[in-house]
């Protein structure tokens, strides 16, 4: 008996010391208390609403919000970004179109209106705040990536 209780132990230590040393190795996104400590909420960052359109990093990557949706109701009665955001109400609201994709089920088939799936508009698009990151951003876009090569290859012809 002994000898299984031993046995066992050695087996889970090893990866009890292993849990302890990549959480160690994580960045805290919680703030320096414990985790296990309930702390206030710190304050909303104050969203970026200037209206301009935020160029995109990469192809199909969903746009930015760049206006405020507080309050903004999305249930299962109204989506309140459709009211500038369908292509009745763009010419009145100066608003760009929901992508034609929204109109699609999964297996691309043309709906008689938008898809369940592209409904709750805040699961891809999210607006912006001017929030300090919580770790370092090393994206570096695409164009920058195809950059180099574009350049002319020097010394080979």
């Amino acid at each position: 008996m002994r000898r299984g209780i031993f046995a066992c132990l050695v087996g889970i230590v090893p990866f009890l010391a292993a849990g302890a040393i990549f959480a160690q190795d994580a960045p805290r996104l919680r703030g320096p208390e414990p985790f296990t400590k309930e702390t206030p909420a710190p304050p909303m960052q104050r969203q970026v609403t200037n209206d301009v359109r935020v160029r995109r990093n990469y192809p199909d990557q969903p746009p930015v919000i760049p206006h405020s949706i507080e309050g903004y109701a999305v249930d299962l009665n109204a989506n309140k970004c459709m009211s500038c955001h369908a292509r009745k109400f763009t010419q009145e609201s100066q608003a760009p179109m929901i992508s034609i994709t929204h109109y699609q089920d999964r297996v691309g088939n043309t709906l008689g209106g938008l898809a369940p799936r592209r409904y709750v508009c805040v699961a891809c698009h999210v607006p912006q705040t001017d929030a300090k990151p919580l770790v370092e951003n090393i994206f570096t876009d695409m164009d920058a990536l195809a950059e180099p090569e574009r350049q002319p290859q020097r010394g080979r012809h």
